[in-house]
């Protein structure tokens, strides 16, 4: 009998002990380094979107995509936001004529990447749009983890 994900998560709960935590002051550098590894699939959610940290991550999305890695962002429609919809569009634009993937789905607040069903990032940072705020995403290294917020999300 396949043991559920709740358990699985149980028997493997060192995945969790040996997570690390990052600040927006480190987290993109660590988070490139894992993203440039990258060799089946992206999947980023982020409520909202910038050209400014778009544009940092591009050119590594790109490379990607030339070798063949799906990337699949879900953001907020930019209808829904106030300040940043031009920039929001700007960048769907972007994304879109590169061959990336976008969703909208309502309300999203979640701040999660999933790097090769493998390296998780979740935390409060919005890995699309985060710009002088002081926020933290913890880096877990484990397909259990993957699948568990997957199941949730």
């Amino acid at each position: 009998m396949r043991m559920p994900v709740i358990d699985r998560m149980r028997a493997n709960s060192n995945d969790l002990i040996r997570s690390k935590l990052y600040t927006d002051e480190n987290f993109y550098k660590a988070f490139m380094s894992d993203l440039s590894k990258c060799t089946d699939e992206v999947l980023i959610k982020s409520p909202f979107m910038t050209t400014r940290r778009v544009r940092l991550l591009l050119p590594v999305l790109l490379r990607l995509r030339r070798k063949g890695v799906r990337i699949t962002i879900h953001t907020r429609d930019p209808q829904e936001g106030d300040s940043m919809r031009l920039d929001a569009h700007k960048v769907l634009s972007m994304l879109l004529s590169n061959g990336i993937h976008v969703v909208f789905i309502d309300k999203l607040h979640r701040k999660i990447a999933i790097l090769d069903n493998k390296n998780l990032w979740e935390g409060s940072l919005n890995i699309l749009s985060q710009n002088n705020s002081r926020e933290m995403m913890r880096r877990s290294v484990s397909k259990d983890m993957v699948k568990y917020v997957k199941n949730m999300i």
